[in-house]
């Protein structure tokens, strides 16, 4: 099961992709309803580095929602307007109601926005599969919705440096 999202947001790419790789913004995007938190002594990094692997915690209402690997791969591509940078999740869920997926690949991918470089144009990708999957999808697909709205609000302050 797939759900995709793409959104223009009000920021250059340069800035967000910097904010892709902040723990601390991406956190931000499923704040006040979630929390996420480092399982190690040393805290969420400053910056998600390709090839790195973090075990956080999901937390909401007071709640452990369960523990997920974030593994981060970067790689660059163009298509017909230029280049695109795509950071993906090869991590997967360890525990909690997503543990029970046996696939999860997350990728977003940000561009300049063609005709105004200035903007970014967001493009999202998350494929789950496993025995849970359609009774998971609606729950992820409100969430992301959720990160769509977040995204357009935070975004705009990625370019003062804000962004981690």
């Amino acid at each position: 099961m797939r759900i995709l999202q793409k959104l223009v947001l009000d920021v250059d790419a340069d800035a967000a992709w910097r904010a892709l790789h902040s723990p601390a913004t991406m956190a931000e995007l499923y704040g006040p309803l979630m929390r996420l938190e480092s399982l190690t002594a040393e805290g969420l990094p400053t910056r998600w580095e390709p090839g790195a692997d973090a075990p956080v915690r999901y937390t909401g209402l007071g709640l452990g929602l369960g523990t997920h690997l974030i593994s981060i791969r970067d790689r660059s591509t163009s298509d017909s307007h230029g280049a695109v940078r795509i950071l993906r999740d090869v991590g997967t869920p360890l525990t909690g109601p997503l543990a029970t997926l046996d696939v999860w690949d997350h990728q977003m991918a940000v561009s300049p926005l063609p005709g105004d470089a200035s903007r970014t144009l967001w493009r999202e990708r998350l494929v789950v599969r496993g025995w849970s999957a359609a009774a998971l999808w609606p729950v992820l697909w409100s969430m992301w919705q959720w990160r769509g709205a977040r995204l357009r609000q935070i975004a705009p302050t990625w370019s003062d440096g804000a962004d981690g």
